[in-house]
């Protein structure tokens, strides 16, 4: 079985004290609907702000089928993750968690602080594609760059959700 016979896992990570105002939820919401619509199943921390933003947009999308939405927490409750999660994991690895979201097939960032740091930071030691919204945060400030010369690529910077998205499946799909 390819990766294409099933839906890809995306880790959609960032800014996790944002609310519904702040400019980085539409980027967000917009990345989790992009990502359902061209197949793909969302991943995120499960929380808050960029995290619930990415889930909701994925949930409400037309495309949306049961379970596209995980949610990996942080804590020992399930009843912590944000609304639109369909399938919940509740590790009780505090932010050691964030070496499982970076383990997806690849990220989108969208903002973010150290936690999106290092969940990028993961997800390129791990060898997996690293998409970066040019936003305020991290995303903005490691866009086109490479982290380290252990990678001859750089971590793809994007300026819309649809570009974020195109430029992740694009990576996935070269041999």
């Amino acid at each position: 079985m390819s990766a294409w016979d099933r839906k890809p896992l995306v880790g959609v990570i960032g800014t996790g004290d944002i609310g519904p105002q702040h400019p980085h939820w539409a980027l967000a919401a917009g990345v989790g609907a992009a990502l359902v619509e061209a197949g793909c199943r969302v991943l995120t921390g499960g929380l808050g702000g960029v995290m619930s933003a990415a889930s909701q947009g994925a949930h409400q999308s037309p495309s949306h089928s049961a379970g596209d939405v995980v949610a990996i927490l942080p804590g020992s409750s399930p009843e912590a993750a944000n609304p639109w999660a369909d399938v919940v994991l509740s590790t009780g690895f505090g932010h050691a968690r964030n070496t499982l979201c970076a383990h997806a097939e690849g990220v989108i960032a969208v903002g973010g602080g150290a936690g999106t740091l290092s969940e990028m930071a993961f997800a390129w030691v791990l060898g997996r594609p690293v998409v970066a919204l040019r936003v305020e945060g991290w995303s903005g400030r490691l866009a086109d760059t490479a982290l380290d010369d252990r990678r001859r690529d750089v971590v793809v910077g994007a300026d819309s959700p649809e570009e974020a998205v195109a430029a992740l499946l694009d990576t996935l799909r070269r041999p």
